[in-house]
């Protein structure tokens, strides 16, 4: 028999972090109604009704809210879902990305 000898020719790199997360930001605007905020909140983020009228209430008073923090490839998706649903709904709202600090 032969003798067989493994060469690794390319080391894994142990220095990679895991990719950071980001807010996913709902900014207040004068013509996003509240129920389509509601009801997005609950069809893209899954809150229950009760949550997503108190989320609701917050960004209405605050101004925005974060309405969620997940990796960046995630939230970028959710961004994209929320706006394009608005968009389709015949409205302005905004959805930003931050850095989780």
């Amino acid at each position: 028999m032969a003798d067989t000898e493994t060469v690794v020719k390319i080391k894994p790199r142990e220095d990679i972090k895991e990719p950071g997360k980001y807010h996913v930001i709902y900014l207040n605007d004068d013509v996003t109604t509240q129920e389509f905020v509601v009801e997005s909140l609950v069809a893209v983020f899954n809150y229950d009704r009760i949550t997503a009228e108190e989320l609701t209430m917050k960004i209405h008073h605050e101004g925005s809210s974060i309405v969620a923090t997940l990796p960046f490839e995630m939230a970028e998706q959710k961004g994209v879902e929320v706006t394009l649903l608005a968009r389709n709904n015949g409205f302005p709202l905004v959805v930003k990305l931050e850095p989780e600090a």
